[in-house]
């Protein structure tokens, strides 16, 4: 969990670290324990007005798919200065008229324990074709609750964000410096 504080530090310093020509805007940075995802709008390809939905899609794949590899080496290069700064992974999407796509992200290993109950949950969702495997069937539970609940998630991390700061003023907190002594004193 990182705060506010932080995630404006890191949004500026991307804003002012990548190729001005990289985006038309930078549209999102997510952030997490492992990695930094930046997804920034890059400009549809342009059409004749009686282009089809399939001409229409495809030339959208065909623009993100140019747009990735033109850009390649400058995305490295910002991913190799935000890895050592901010000591996370740095992934890449763009969004392009209304499609999203990522390039690269991390998919970090989480382990658990669960009772019988909770497998039988999983176990399910395998036997009726939602997931390929109990790995898979924790992911889309994941997701489900992430689309469901994100107002109270939203509000636990502003609550997480305030502990922090509030743990930043606490005993173990640096001090502040003192004013130097003045002749007067």
């Amino acid at each position: 969990m990182i705060t506010n504080e932080q995630r404006e530090n890191l949004r500026g310093w991307l804003t002012g670290r990548l190729p001005e020509d990289l985006f038309e805007e930078l549209v999102e940075v997510t952030v997490d324990r492992e990695e930094i995802t930046l997804i920034g709008r890059i400009p549809a390809p342009r059409l004749a007005g009686d282009a089809s939905d399939a001409e229409r899609e495809a030339a959208v794949e065909g623009r993100i798919q140019e747009f990735r590899e033109r850009t390649r080496e400058a995305r490295i290069e910002v991913a190799r200065e935000a890895e050592h700064r901010y000591r996370r992974k740095v992934s890449w999407g763009v969004v392009c008229d209304s499609r999203r796509a990522l390039f690269t992200h991390v998919a970090a290993p989480v382990m658990t324990r669960l009772r019988q109950p909770e497998r039988q949950v999983l176990d399910t969702l395998i036997a009726g074709g939602v997931a390929r495997s109990r790995s898979d069937a924790l992911s889309w539970c994941v997701r489900l609750v992430q689309r469901h609940t994100d107002d109270w998630l939203t509000e636990l991390r502003e609550s997480l964000e305030h502990v922090q700061r509030v743990r930043a003023q606490g005993p173990d907190a640096e001090p502040e410096p003192q004013d130097a002594p003045t002749d007067e004193e």
